[in-house]
């Protein structure tokens, strides 16, 4: 063999191995997607990957499967994830708990939140906190003198321990100076008639679920949790305008893939995330539950925003002096 067509044959072989893959990538998906959910079906979570799963179902000509794995403040169906293989067939509906809270709650969580591929953010959307009706208090402020006057007496639910919902109270306590106890709950399934029977005082929860509640007068909305306003509740006014600079906390929803998946695959994804979020009947539909599509789906993007976030959560955490075991 001469010496020019060896040196063709040795590059083709070294590549040899890398042609699998990219051929798996380009097929990619030829099967069923799996989308794990780490929280309990109708939370807000489950609704806007619903909707994301439809959407990319219809991309791809390809059925996606929404599966719920609920508990531990995300952390039970982020292992689940975690631990799949990494293929593109099974991809995480991500939050802050399970990217970045979790990984100071936890002395040994089971799975590295840094070693997921990130995909991209779909939405974000406020926290409201809202209380029962029958409490003898309407607003924020008459919230806080309340619990100043009554230390340990109101209580506050959330979707979990370590979620933005926790977080919202454990800011709000820490800014306020106010002594109010958490109860955690699975979702807003347990936790909104929690809240309604009485047997806690409120509840941060996300605006999409309890919305339909305080239209019909059974929760009272106190506060919104983000620095702005949401469109669809503009008479809620933010924790910030009513006495709290700075108090901004702003859940978020994106799209993960265990660590080693085809970074082919990643980039696939993440370009038909793109493309449905710009899709104006797809952003119509995420509205309506409340959440607002992302205005960067980049994989950069979502990078840069967790690793902003890593050091402000840490600094809660240890102020809120939350451990799991």
């Amino acid at each position: 063999m001469k010496a020019g067509k060896f040196a063709v044959a040795l590059a083709l072989l070294a590549g040899a191995p890398s042609l699998p893959i990219l051929a798996r990538a380009d097929a990619w998906p030829d099967k069923p997607i799996r989308i794990i959910v780490p929280f309990q079906a109708g939370a807000a979570t489950d609704l806007i990957t619903r909707q994301v799963g439809q959407a990319l179902g219809a991309e791809y000509g390809q059925g996606v499967v929404i599966e719920n794995k609920p508990g531990a403040a995300a952390s039970i169906g982020s292992t689940v994830a975690a631990k799949s293989p990494a293929d593109g067939y099974t991809l995480l509906m991500s939050g802050p708990a399970s990217m970045v809270t979790n990984r100071f709650l936890y002395k040994q969580l089971p799975y590295d939140p840094a070693s997921f591929e990130k995909v991209s953010v779909v939405a974000v959307t406020p926290n409201i906190l809202v209380a029962n009706p029958n409490l003898p208090f309407k607003t924020l402020p008459d919230m806080i003198a309340y619990a100043k006057a009554h230390p340990g007496k109101l209580t506050y639910a959330s979707y979990g321990t370590g979620t933005t919902s926790h977080m919202s109270g454990e800011l709000l306590k820490t800014m306020a100076g106010i002594d109010i106890v958490h109860v955690p709950y699975k979702g807003a399934a347990e936790a909104i008639p929690a809240v309604i029977s009485g047997q806690v005082s409120m509840y941060f929860d996300t605006i999409m679920t309890s919305l339909p509640y305080i239209k019909d007068g059974k929760l009272n909305a106190l506060a919104i949790s983000t620095a702005k306003r949401s469109e669809i509740a503009p008479d809620v006014p933010t924790v910030a305008e009513q006495g709290y600079p700075g108090y901004d906390v702003e859940p978020w929803y994106g799209i993960v893939a265990p660590g080693g998946t085809p970074q082919p695959v990643i980039d696939k994804l993440s370009a038909s995330i793109a493309r449905i979020l710009k899709d104006p009947a797809f952003r119509a539909k995420l509205m309506v539950t409340g959440a607002e599509p992302s205005a960067d789906a980049s994989q950069a993007a979502f990078k840069s925003m967790v690793d902003a976030e890593i050091p402000r959560t840490e600094k809660l955490v240890k102020q809120a002096g939350v451990t799991m075991q």
